[in-house]
């Protein structure tokens, strides 16, 4: 039997759009089962299933009533009949009857279909896969790093935007903006790091590491390689001072003592980075005692002291390169060499590794090349035996580099070590010097001091063969790999160490 519908329907304009929109259906359907019972599919199959499918569908869903209005009008004009206010159903009229069936059955299917796609889409749009790999060229860094650091179970969102409408609400509309930029390829080269507008750590990161919650102290075991023709292998053993020597002390000691719920610390930044910090204030809650330390060699108005200006310290001052850090070559490439991927065995790996790391390409793909090329050319020329004899060893250290490099390095979007400051440590940023560089002062004459000792504890140091090691509690003075006399007790480690020193 012809299904009858009313004559507004039979417009060219209305059977498109109901082609598209049961077209668009169909493919979404297939498209998920493939997705879900045979697990086909990659990053961008998702993209297609749960939002650009649905939006050709809903097109063409929209195209059917304008169709209609279109049509009626017209045949109203021909007919010239008098538009009333409200168009009339009459079920006993069989295409009246037919067009509810259809558009309520329709509508009922389509509200079901779209709870389950918005829903898909929801969790699809807030994955890892989506943040990570569909701008790919654009998140690679990120998405790359990521993958490597202690964070790397922990979903995108759970830091960056966190629970609650109103932040997922505020990264949607930050997210429209990205789209944007990506498509009209005007994103900055590197992607700067939000600093300002940042949700509060208290709001995220605390969600697992809360200040109540002690942190012992931690032993650190360091191992470099200088950049030497023996590649000297020099070992530092470290214990961290997280928190006190004892738990029932909390935090009142230890480098964790900064968030200690009892202890407000503010500061203020003269830089966009907040890597200059001239102004600090420290606030004992329980006692309502109020210090404020000043940088001897800068001067710090009181118009700079203003309410805007003062930031209250937390987690992401310090850990501000927690799942995202690309680190410097002297640490990839001594682990890389620690974990055997990079042979020691080769004389003089450690400092031509650092050559190469200190040179700029276009793309990660000229860098393997000119890594492939460099250490082949340097072997055959300056140990043609080993290069003849140990050739596998070549083969092993030119994969290791690269591997090292492309984990850390990348020059399309100019990401590398030095375009984000870590502030963890004081090797290759200032990091606790920041604000530890006996420098900073109160009314008092009280120093923020630099001691060695008061966040760590050196046990042992040396190389394998000439280990030096501290009695049971004990400490050691630091030990400078390389002599260079009494120069790292006047200087801060930056003076020299800039990511591609040993």
């Amino acid at each position: 039997m012809k299904l009858k519908l009313p004559h507004s329907t039979q417009n060219w304009l209305s059977v498109v759009g109901a082609t598209i929109a049961l077209i668009s259906l169909f493919m979404i359907i297939f498209l998920f089962v493939i997705s879900s019972v045979f697990g086909q599919g990659g990053s961008y199959l998702g993209l297609i299933i749960y939002i650009l499918l649905p939006a050709i569908m809903i097109t063409g869903m929209i195209l059917i009533p304008i169709g209609m209005i279109i049509t009626a009008r017209k045949i109203r004009r021909e007919k010239k009949v008098a538009e009333d206010d409200w168009p009339k159903l009459d079920l006993n009229d069989i295409r009246h009857r037919n067009a509810f069936f259809i558009f309520t059955i329709g509508t009922t299917i389509f509200l079901f279909l779209s709870a389950i796609g918005s829903y898909e889409a929801f969790h699809f749009t807030e994955s890892v896969t989506f943040c990570g790999e569909i701008c790919h060229s654009v998140m690679k860094p990120e998405y790359t790093a990521y993958q490597h650091s202690p964070h790397a179970r922990v979903s995108c969102v759970e830091c960056h935007v966190g629970s609650g409408a109103n932040w997922y609400v505020r990264s949607k509309l930050s997210g429209m903006y990205q789209v944007y930029a990506v498509l009209a390829d005007v994103y900055p080269r590197p992607i700067p790091t939000p600093i300002k507008n940042l949700r509060p750590a208290r709001e995220t990161c605390e969600e697992c590491h809360w200040p109540q919650k002690f942190y012992a102290q931690e032993l650190r075991q360091e191992r470099h390689y200088l950049s030497d023709e023996e590649n000297t292998q020099w070992n530092i053993r470290l214990r961290m001072k997280i928190g006190a020597d004892n738990s029932a002390l909390g935090l009142t000691e230890g480098i964790h003592w900064h968030i200690n719920p009892g202890v407000k610390i503010e500061y203020i930044a003269s830089d966009k980075r907040n890597q200059d910090l001239p102004w600090v204030r420290y606030t004992n809650l329980k006692t309502g005692r109020s210090v404020v330390f000043k940088d001897e060699d800068e001067d710090v108005p009181d118009s700079l002291v203003t309410k805007d200006n003062i930031h209250t310290m937390d987690c992401m001052d310090c850990h501000n390169r927690p799942s995202h850090n690309y680190r410097p070559p002297a640490f990839f490439i001594n682990d890389f060499m620690t974990a055997g991927d990079i042979p020691v065995e080769l004389p003089g790996i450690k400092s031509l590794a650092m050559e190469i790391c200190a040179e700029d390409f276009p793309v990660i793909d000229s860098a393997k090349v000119y890594i492939d090329k460099t250490v082949r050319e340097h072997y055959k020329s300056e140990y043609p035996e080993i290069y003849e004899q140990k050739q596998q060893l070549v083969e092993q250290a030119i994969g290791g580099i690269q591997n090292a490099y492309s984990q850390n390095i990348f020059p399309q979007m100019k990401v590398k070590w030095s375009a984000y400051p870590n502030n963890i440590g004081h090797l290759e940023f200032n990091g606790c010097f920041r604000c530890h560089n006996d420098r900073h002062v109160n009314e008092d004459g009280e120093y923020i001091t630099r001691n060695c000792n008061l966040c760590h504890n050196i046990d042992a140091q040396g190389t394998p063969d000439h280990m030096e090691v501290a009695q049971f509690n004990g400490s050691l003075e630091f030990k400078h790999p390389v002599d260079i006399g009494e120069a790292w007790k006047e200087s801060l480690c930056t003076d020299c160490h800039t990511g591609l020193n040993p």
